[in-house]
């Protein structure tokens, strides 16, 4: 019996990882993949080794709050299981509609549903994390508005990041032992800015490793039946075929609903949004991925759109005479010349630019912050509390 319901929560884990993988591959590498930088098969493969390194690292810290710091119990391989399977029902309502699930919400949501209805539920701990979800996206959204405002245009003059005709690197049999070249239109700028994307994607797949992965491994660790180390190995295998897979989808489509910002702006979310989740996941918080990345992206359009307001009219209110439009971001026709000076109008191109972010998508992505953690929470309780045996 013991052995059967194992080997329903491992086969519980990987649907789990699974979808993660999906998402969080899409996410990752999706810009990058876009700018035909790096092949899908080859980001799926950076993402799996990635994804495995934070969450041996970084991720066991959030497993240990994940499977010890929110009940004052340890899970047993039932309640486990039970977790499991209303984390991947958060998964499949937020995959009805259509955003990217904040698995480590629902994870905590789930968990905290059996503290309640067990009453051993850690109130210290809970709260802690729920303060971090308020602050997180504020955060990411004035990191964000910085960048936008100071940093981004300035470095988007400067930085142009394309990719030429050809591969990047060939093999030279000219000699005795084939070596690596430069392709035929590659030059050392393109191989610096591959780089650099290349370190950046990896970072974020880190990331990702570490908030995520151990939401499909938690469930199942310690008393519950396995190993962390073999729990983290099945989870990231998991969250690699679905990089292999379904994610291959994600990569092509990802920021299509949310916004359609150059390359360059996803780099400088990337790195933001990863930033921000591994400290968080570094002090044991579970924390969503895609909460600080989307925060991020507002906060950059933000800060890019207000430039012509200084902050002396912010402060006074005497903006009327100023244009804020939230599409500046997207201005591909400002790439390569002077950004207009802060308090100054914006050129013709950038105020008949698109927007930046389509409100109802940023609206639909904050209530599932909040729904879906509070389902899972909610569907756990009552479960909990006509099974109690399952504790």
């Amino acid at each position: 019996m013991v052995e059967t319901l194992l080997a329903i929560g491992i086969v519980a884990s990987i649907f789990v990882g699974f979808n993660i993988g999906g998402s969080s591959t899409g996410i990752a590498w999706g810009p990058p993949v876009g700018a035909g930088i790096v092949k899908k098969t080859t980001a799926a493969a950076l993402m799996t080794f990635f994804v495995f390194l934070g969450g041996w690292t970084v991720g066991r810290n959030v497993m240990d709050t994940l499977s010890e710091g929110i009940i004052t119990i340890d899970l047993t391989l039932s309640a486990g299981v039970a977790v499991l399977f209303f984390i991947g029902t958060g998964i499949l309502i937020a995959n009805i509609f259509g955003v990217p699930v904040p698995t480590s919400m629902t994870t905590v949501g789930a968990i905290a549903g059996l503290g309640l209805a067990t009453d051993t539920l850690n109130y210290v701990t809970i709260a802690e994390i729920v303060s971090w979800w308020v602050v997180t996206p504020i955060i990411g959204f004035w990191v964000g508005g910085i960048i936008g405002r100071y940093i981004y245009p300035e470095v988007n003059r400067r930085v142009q990041i394309e990719k030429s005709d050809g591969p990047l690197l060939i093999l030279d049999r000219d000699g005795t032992i084939p070596k690596p070249a430069f392709g035929p239109n590659t030059t050392w700028s393109e191989i610096g800015s591959t780089a650099v994307v290349l370190v950046i994607g990896c970072y974020m797949a880190f990331s990702a490793g570490a908030s995520n992965v151990p939401n499909a491994a938690a469930p199942l660790v310690g008393e519950a039946g396995l190993e962390a180390n073999i729990a983290i190995v099945i989870a990231t295998l998991a969250i690699g075929f679905g990089g292999f897979t379904i994610a291959r989808r994600t990569m092509d489509s990802v920021g299509g609903e949310l916004s359609d910002i150059p390359l360059l702006a996803a780099l400088f979310v990337m790195v933001t949004a990863s930033t921000i989740t591994t400290l968080l996941s570094w002090i044991g918080i579970p924390i969503s991925l895609v909460m600080a990345t989307v925060m991020t992206i507002v906060g950059i359009g933000w800060g890019r759109a207000t430039r012509p307001v200084t902050f002396r009219e912010a402060v006074t209110r005497d903006t009327e005479q100023s244009e804020i439009v939230p599409g500046a971001i997207t201005a591909e026709e400002m790439e390569g010349e002077p950004a207009a000076p802060i308090g100054e109008e914006e050129p013709e191109e950038v105020l008949n630019a698109g927007d930046l972010f389509n409100p109802r998508a940023v609206m639909k992505y904050v209530s599932m912050w909040i729904i879906g953690p509070a389902v899972s929470t909610l569907l756990a309780y009552g479960f909990f509390i006509l099974v109690p045996g399952v504790a």
